[in-house]
């Protein structure tokens, strides 16, 4: 379904995919299916969306982003793509970031470019992510820095890797 009051020239988006009010796609990115693009979202052409994504209102994809498979992007989360930004002036190559399978950005947080954001992990609320971030890791702060460890399925562990009972956790559970 893509919303009406939509701006979507880019044909490359998959079956169930929901793009909401106000949305701009443009012409070559690339969006899989069962994606849900919440009202007010822009997403440039070197953008690469996979599977089953959330990207909540008021956040912008630039060219060099690619989202993996089952990511949210919680609303006003914001990415940037040049790490030192001139007006009218352009680098030759934007920088990539990657967020990979099944991670998760909070509300409002910044992901400085050329970064990878690792499967499962989770970024808090308002953090701004400065280096790469490891699979399965908790990260929050400015700047956010690692503050425990997330299963598959989102059960938080401390740095010992023990959940809130004091149990230690396979990081696949």
């Amino acid at each position: 379904m893509i919303h009406q009051f939509a701006d979507v020239k880019s044909s490359d988006i998959g079956a169930g995919t929901n793009v909401w009010q106000f949305c701009v796609i443009l012409e070559k990115a690339s969006i899989g299916c069962n994606c849900n693009i919440c009202a007010h979202v822009l997403i440039e052409n070197d953008v690469l969306v996979g599977n089953n994504v959330t990207i909540k209102s008021g956040v912008q994809l630039w060219d060099g982003v690619t989202i993996e498979d089952n990511v949210f992007i919680g609303p006003n989360v914001t990415f940037t793509n040049d790490i030192v930004p001139r007006s009218k002036q352009y680098p030759g190559v934007f920088k990539k970031t990657v967020v990979r399978l099944g991670a998760s950005i909070g509300a409002n947080a910044t992901i400085i470019a050329g970064h990878t954001v690792g499967k499962y992990s989770f970024i808090g609320a308002g953090s701004v992510v400065t280096r790469d971030v490891p699979d399965h890791t908790v990260w929050y702060g400015n700047p956010a820095t690692q503050r425990g460890y997330i299963t598959r399925t989102g059960i938080l562990l401390d740095q010992a890797m023990k959940n809130k009972d004091g149990l230690v956790c396979n990081l696949e559970d």
